[in-house]
């Protein structure tokens, strides 16, 4: 039977309680579809075939499917208007699909939340549902969105595109009013120094923990360090001050770390057997290494000086949101910062040597993240993710430092919010030939 709960219960007298809406076991109707269900499509050529399943379903019998029907065309799917929206308030979305013969899921498979004012125009631009984890057959997708500030209603958008061969079933379709999440402020320091005329790796740490104490204030989330502070400016090859991690320079990190609670990054060269790694350590606020990153993108001075490149970049959650770090050539490449952002990276911290600046910019404006950057022959920088520089550092011994909000939102005019919509229509399955393979 079809479960259909919308709960608008009384508070005190007069108010209603927040929106709570929840739908499965789907039952067709006279015309084929569910009650408040329509279906949508661009072109009445470009229709999916949409219907009620009773045999495939997540939690009770009835879900609403959409099959391609063998048209290479084929875009739309179901749609269901909310009405009873607050404008400003904010909601979670979540649905459940399962999905045969998709060969993309990530664009070909499509929820948004699209607003709509009283007049039933477009209010505000539709938000794109894109965080995904896989539940067995099934897929969990959910988001949490702010509504305009002239919506009224929205239409919840449930697609399949370009898919003909495939089908996708959803199911568990929930809307649901949450407190507002309210500011999440971090303050980001990242240092400007480069150490001249030292001896030794032990040397130029110090100088680096020096500058910290007269450059940072002490309440500070993050300081972020440049690349390389164990060879900078003291003549050493890689081999002479590779270390292990956890190893001696994390060590006196941690002492700083602890002491002022706060997370610090850092590039140092790791040595694992044979190879060396060109390495950015994440210390946290106890003064424990959090996370390591090995750079992948290695240049060729690097390579013929004896560095092993890595083979991934990881993300890590930290107590104030999540980080991902990358290390100066890998900003020449459009990949790393666009596989941390895939991950969850909202903040990502850049020890760097030299750079193109214009570059830099660009990963922090196509990912939406913020990018922080200390380095040498590069600036000392925190950019939002407008590429919009908050804090630079220009002269040596300083830091940049600001306070940014991580739940804000960023959102470009005529295209909405382009971080969560990026993520829908990137097309990594148009794979691109090997360089000097393409002709």
């Amino acid at each position: 039977m079809k479960k259909l709960v919308i709960a608008l219960l009384l508070c005190g007298a007069a108010l209603a309680a927040p929106l709570h809406v929840h739908e499965n076991g789907f039952e067709a109707g006279a015309d084929g579809r569910p009650s408040g269900w329509t279906v949508w499509s661009a072109r009445a050529e470009s229709a999916p075939r949409t219907f009620v399943d009773p045999l495939r379903y997540h939690t009770l019998p009835g879900s609403l499917a959409i099959s391609g029907n063998s048209n290479v065309a084929e875009h739309g799917g179901w749609e269901r208007r909310i009405a009873a929206i607050e404008p400003g308030a904010w909601y979670r979305f979540t649905a459940y699909y399962r999905a045969e013969a998709v060969p993309c899921e990530t664009w070909q498979i499509v929820a948004r939340l699209d607003w709509r004012a009283a007049n039933g125009r477009r209010a505000g631009y539709p938000d794109y549902v894109y965080r995904a984890a896989r539940q067995g057959d099934w897929t969990k997708l959910w988001t949490e969105a702010q509504a305009p500030a002239d919506a009224a209603s929205v239409v919840l958008q449930l697609y399949l595109s370009n898919a003909p061969a495939g089908t996708v079933w959803w199911d568990d379709i929930s809307l649901d009013q949450i407190p507002d999440p309210g500011p999440r402020k971090v303050t980001i320091a990242s240092l400007n120094l480069r150490p001249q005329n030292t001896h030794s790796a032990e040397e130029n740490v110090g100088k680096f923990i020096q500058a910290i104490e007269s450059a940072v204030p002490q309440k500070t989330d993050v300081i972020l360090l440049p690349e390389g502070i164990t060879v900078v400016g003291n003549g050493k090859h890689y081999a002479d001050i590779a270390e292990p991690i956890p190893g001696p320079t994390t060590a006196r990190l941690g002492e700083v770390a602890r002491r002022r609670s706060t997370y610090i990054v850092a590039g140092i060269y790791e040595r694992e057997g044979p190879a060396i790694y060109n390495t950015a350590v994440l210390v946290d606020r106890a003064g424990n290494v959090a996370g390591k990153y090995r750079k992948v993108y290695l240049p060729r001075e690097e390579v013929e000086g004896g560095l092993t490149p890595g083979s991934d970049f990881p993300v890590f959650r930290t107590d104030f949101g999540t980080v991902g770090m990358m290390i100066c050539y890998d900003v020449f490449y459009p990949d790393p910062a666009r596989a941390l952002a895939s991950k969850g990276a909202e903040v990502v911290l850049m020890p760097i040597w030299g750079g193109d600046e214009t570059l830099a910019k660009a990963r922090a404006i196509e990912n939406k993240v913020f990018l922080v950057a200390s380095g040498y022959d590069h600036p000392t920088y925190i950019m939002d993710p407008m590429g919009e520089r908050l804090s630079v550092a220009h002269e040596r011994g300083q830091a940049a430092v600001a306070t940014v909000d991580l739940n804000k939102r960023y959102i470009e005019k005529f295209l909405g919010d382009m971080h969560s919509r990026r993520m829908k229509e990137l097309r990594l399955d148009v794979k691109p030939p090997l360089p000097g393979f393409g002709h």
